[in-house]
């Protein structure tokens, strides 16, 4: 997946940082990304803890690229998978040059969201707090949240935004590259994430799944590329959708197939557009019990099995 071309500066003159997006989940964190980027490169849909390891969006302006680290939402975790995504979520917070704190504003201050203000603390890391989803609550509402985070003396700056709108994100932008680091850019200057394309293609097909079932189906549900073939026709995409349970593959693959041909159907023409070119996708339901406990999921992810 690719932009324009742009040239690259001068390597004396280029400036590079990293950026963790932190947040409880549904806190606008991918959206946000893709409204930084300008591009879709991580997927968005109303469940929790749709993101389940770092994706990196990249954003390059003039001398700057920003590598922006959309992080899997931080909670409670009890199982083992979801452990992994929220270590992974901190280890980037750790590595980073700039950090993001997400608020969702209609939300306040959540038990998640208080438990990563206490993490920060702890760790004497400072962030900039953006208050996201302003259009959604009355503006008086926001003052008495300004003051309650603040006080606390863990943000360097404090942005209102609405991600979904990009209201007010420019000035977030800027901001950020404004406040880069000098160094050498990581990426070329047309790349717009570092996402396989074979686990990007997966990811728009598992978003596709979320926004066709929504509460009925568990986030518990996985999407592999099994074959990625280029031809002269386009690209011949197989993926596997896993459930974990068989009472759920009638749910996904709906009456007389209804189901899983609009999924495919949505999935197919997203990335043919962000492809640029023609997609062939064929997808397969299977059962596969305890598939979060796969060791080749957490390397697919990016995730520590061990943890």
């Amino acid at each position: 997946m690719t932009e324009e071309t742009t040239l690259t500066p001068d390597i004396n003159q280029q400036r590079f940082s990293f950026v963790a997006i932190l947040g409880a989940p549904n806190a606008g964190k991918s959206t946000l990304v893709n409204q930084l980027t300008g591009a879709k490169v991580s997927i968005v849909s109303p469940k929790a803890q749709t993101t389940r390891s770092r994706i990196r969006g990249i954003l390059v302006q003039d001398d700057t690229q920003l590598v922006l680290v959309d992080t899997p939402g931080i909670f409670k975790a009890s199982r083992k998978f979801d452990r992994a995504m929220v270590a992974s979520a901190w280890s980037e917070s750790d590595e980073s040059d700039m950090r993001l704190f997400v608020v969702d504003v209609q939300k306040g201050i959540t038990r998640e969201a208080a438990s990563i203000l206490a993490a920060l603390k702890k760790n004497k890391q400072k962030a900039i707090l953006v208050l996201n989803k302003i259009d959604l609550i009355a503006k008086d509402r926001l003052l008495p949240l300004i003051a309650e985070l603040n006080m606390r003396g863990l943000f360097t700056e404090t942005f209102l935004i609405s991600a979904q709108s990009g209201e007010n994100v420019a000035e977030l932008k800027d901001y950020l590259i404004q406040h880069a680091s000098k160094g050498m850019w990581m990426f070329p200057s047309d790349q717009i994430t570092d996402l396989p394309n074979r686990l990007f293609a997966a990811e728009i097909t598992r978003e596709k799944l979320f926004m066709n079932l929504q509460q009925e189906l568990p986030y518990t549900v996985a999407v592999t590329t099994t074959n990625w073939e280029e031809k002269e026709s386009g690209i011949r995409i197989e993926q596997t959708i896993f459930v974990e349970r068989e009472s759920l593959k009638p749910i996904v693959v709906g009456k007389n197939g209804s189901m899983i041909k609009k999924i495919g159907e949505s999935a197919r023409k997203e990335l043919s557009y962000l492809l640029e070119q023609p997609v062939h996708l064929f997808l397969t339901v299977r059962v596969k019990e305890n598939w979060a406990n796969d060791p080749a999921r957490y390397a697919e992810w990016g995730l520590d099995y061990n943890i």
